[in-house]
């Protein structure tokens, strides 16, 4: 490779020139936190006035939402594969357009099987409409911008739950849960639809390996399939599932946790609350933490960090202040690790094959997430408290950590292509 095309930010094929890309961070970036908001956080906001206005119960309403998480997982798979050939704007345009009526079903079920029915199209949209294919797409037109594009992403999407979940109960006060979901849903898709359409409508063509530089060339040369079956790819598969169940088991439990080590529960929601303003310093930090690590080395330290700060939350003396600073503590590494977790197909085996082998990458991890509510619950009910199951998840990361230590080809990408 040439000096020229090391440095040089459009040297990866595919890439946009500085003025595109902006236009795609801005496009992507605007859309996610819609769908964010609209498709994921709205429930959080609005399931315990499904519940009271049903008489559905809880655990059957949290079942219709997971289901969504699981299949999202399995047409993620057949989504990424799609992306790596035509690109994002018809999958992301047509994913829109399927929110539609998933969301139409759910608000306006008049019983549980159609519940679960909007739910499992919702869940389908979810996978051509959230994170998976909005980092394949970054991950080809960014080119070596790609981090810096990343990171802008996940910071404003990362507001979704912000904006969304007190819109959601507002609108849940003034007309109740149903008029509220379709409120929502007209504005997703007034918004993400043309956006998607009109906004992603540049050039996709295809990578050629060759001109990746030679260590990822060499991996490129592989078929997706055959680094599908590698170890370096099983043992990052399993890394990434064990710390999605982790870390939304944590967070989903969080609250409950703090209140039985002795905080009032207001004082656990802003715990809560300020673990995500941790994410942002995590993310904004992200790009000089690449800089000056290996592929391997910084998906083991923020592994090892999400694992210390799960067991140091369970361990702490029940004081407000170091409690809130254990939850940013542990925020600041899953805002790192969303990253980590975005570029970690590129970073070992180069952009070529990304949507195929994000989509099996992040198939485990999304079934992992739906479970990790109900397994949080159930661990602190079997072993007596949730301080006990922090530890057991504790674990479950270290373990990842370890995982991680050898999820990684034997010659790494050179920086330049991080």
């Amino acid at each position: 490779m040439t000096g020229t095309a090391t440095h040089s930010p459009r040297a990866e094929p595919g890439a946009l020139d500085a003025a595109g890309l902006r236009r795609v961070v801005t496009v992507l970036s605007t859309v996610q936190i819609v769908s964010w908001g609209v498709l994921y956080y709205a429930f959080a906001a609005l399931q315990s006035s499904i519940a009271s206005d049903t008489g559905w119960s809880s655990v059957a309403i949290t079942g219709a939402f997971s289901l969504a998480q699981l299949v999202s997982g399995g047409v993620g798979i057949w989504v990424g594969g799609h992306l790596d050939v035509h690109g994002p704007r018809r999958v992301m345009t047509a994913a829109s357009l399927l929110a539609v009526p998933g969301v139409l079903g759910v608000a306006l079920a008049p019983n549980l099987v159609v519940f679960y029915l909007g739910w499992v199209v919702t869940g389908a949209a979810m996978a051509g409409t959230l994170y998976p294919p909005a980092f394949a797409a970054l991950t080809r037109w960014g080119g070596a911008r790609r981090v810096r594009a990343l990171t802008t992403l996940t910071l404003v999407a990362g507001l979704a739950s912000t904006v969304f979940a007190p819109l959601a109960v507002a609108l849940d006060d003034a007309l109740g849960w149903r008029q509220a979901y379709l409120v929502l849903l007209t504005g997703l898709a007034i918004v993400t639809v043309p956006l998607h359409w009109w906004g992603l409508d540049h050039p996709w063509g295809p990578v050629r390996h060759a001109d990746g530089g030679e260590h990822v060339a060499s991996y490129a040369r592989l078929s997706a399939a055959a680094v599908a079956r590698s170890g370096p790819f099983m043992l990052l598969t399993a890394a990434s599932a064990l710390t999605a169940l982790s870390v939304f088991a944590v967070v989903i439990n969080l609250v409950p946790m703090l209140v039985e080590q002795g905080l009032s529960r207001n004082l656990a929601a802003w715990a809560l609350g300020l673990g995500g303003a941790g994410q942002v310093l995590g993310r904004l930090g992200y790009a000089r933490f690449a800089a000056a690590t290996s592929v391997t080395a910084r998906g083991v330290v923020v592994l090892a960090g999400v694992a210390l700060a799960t067991a140091a939350l369970a361990l702490a003396p029940p004081s407000a202040g170091l409690l809130i600073a254990l939850s940013m503590l542990l925020g600041l590494a899953r805002g790192i690790y969303t990253l980590v977790q975005a570029t970690a197909v590129t970073d070992r085996w180069g952009p070529a094959s990304y949507g195929a082998l994000n989509g099996l990458l992040t198939a485990p991890a999304l079934v992992a997430a739906a479970s990790a509510p109900f397994a949080g619950a159930l661990l602190a009910h079997l072993l007596g408290s949730y301080a006990a199951a922090f530890m057991v998840f504790a674990a479950l990361a270290g373990v990842a950590a370890v995982l991680m230590a050898y999820a990684t080809p034997r010659r790494e990408p050179s920086p330049s292509l991080r």
